[in-house]
């Protein structure tokens, strides 16, 4: 069972957070491919050096893989999540890209939004953190990944 604390050593309350933020990831992902694909191509700095629709496709795709894995695969919950994390980290100058250029999209059509946005990328950083761990002391690193685990 997904959530079962029993058979992942995780809380129910973080088993739940990891299953939620992996559905968030999995929606966000699908979001790159259809419907928001324009919109989160505007937010691709021009810095960087590669096709604006290669990124959003790959960062979706991406994102979907990780939502998954939270979701389906909670015995390698705390690595998924260091990467989750990780991604929310290496997306973040889109977000302050779109700020410093003044785009809208995702609703976000004021600088007032858009800055406020930028500090819940953080809360995605730690929700991805909070959702790996099993929330003992001494949790702070990825657990060797072992399929006897």
């Amino acid at each position: 069972m997904l959530l079962s604390p029993n058979t992942t050593r995780q809380s129910l309350g973080r088993a739940i957070a990891r299953v939620a933020l992996g559905v968030v990831l999995v929606v966000a992902g699908v979001g790159h491919l259809t419907a928001q694909r324009a919109e989160f191509q505007a937010q691709v700095p021009d810095w960087v050096p590669l096709d604006k629709d290669f990124v959003v496709l790959a960062s979706g795709g991406v994102e979907i893989v990780l939502g998954l894995a939270l979701i389906a695969l909670p015995r390698y919950r705390k690595l998924v999540s260091w990467i989750a994390a990780a991604f929310f980290v290496a997306v973040f100058p889109g977000n302050v890209y779109q700020y410093l250029e003044h785009i809208d999209a995702f609703g976000l059509d004021t600088d007032t939004k858009r800055l406020v946005r930028l500090f819940f990328q953080p809360v995605l950083v730690l929700w991805a953190l909070i959702a790996g761990s099993d929330g003992r002391r001494g949790d702070r690193r990825v657990e060797q990944i072992s399929p006897t685990r």
